[in-house]
C-alpha cells in the first residue's frame, strides 16, 4: 500500500505515471495545476487538496480555467492481502460545460487509462520502488 501511496502522493513520481506537476504536497489547502492538450485544445487544470488520510484518502477539487464548473477527485486505498485496491471517485461532472469535450465517457476513459494502465505499470514496475 505504500508504494501506490507514494505513487499518488509524490510529486516526482507523479510526473511519472500521472501529469507534469511543478509540485504536489499531500497536505489539506494545497493547492496545484498542470496543463494538458486534448485534441487540440488546451485544458488548465486547477485542484486543491481538500482531504488527506495517510496511506488511506487522498482527494482534490479538479476544476477549469476559463469553463464552469467544480468536481472532486478521491482516491481510496484498501488493503486486499498483498496487494492494494484504489477506488478512485470523480463528482461533480454535471457541473462541466454540456460539451462533447467534457461528456462523463471521455473521463470514464481517460481515468481507465491513467489508474488501469499508467499507474498499475508504474507501480508494478522496479522504478517505484525507488527513491
Amino acid at each position: 500500500m505504500a508504494r501506490v501511496w507514494k505513487a499518488l502522493t509524490d510529486a516526482e513520481d507523479m510526473r511519472r505515471w500521472y501529469f507534469d506537476l511543478k509540485e504536489f504536497k499531500p497536505e489539506v489547502g494545497f493547492e496545484f495545476e498542470f496543463a494538458v492538450e486534448h485534441e487540440g485544445m488546451n485544458y488548465h487544470h486547477l485542484c486543491k487538496v481538500t482531504k488527506v488520510i495517510p496511506q488511506k484518502t487522498l482527494a482534490y477539487t479538479w476544476r477549469y480555467q476559463g469553463h464552469e464548473g467544480d468536481s472532486l477527485v478521491t482516491f481510496e486505498l484498501f488493503a486486499d492481502g498483498d496487494k492494494t485496491r484504489l477506488k478512485l471517485t470523480h463528482e461533480g461532472l454535471e457541473t462541466f460545460p454540456k460539451t462533447p469535450a467534457f461528456a462523463r465517457k471521455n473521463f470514464e476513459e481517460g481515468w481507465t487509462q491513467i489508474i488501469g494502465s499508467s499507474l498499475k505499470a508504474f507501480v508494478e514496475s522496479d522504478d517505484a520502488g525507488r527513491g
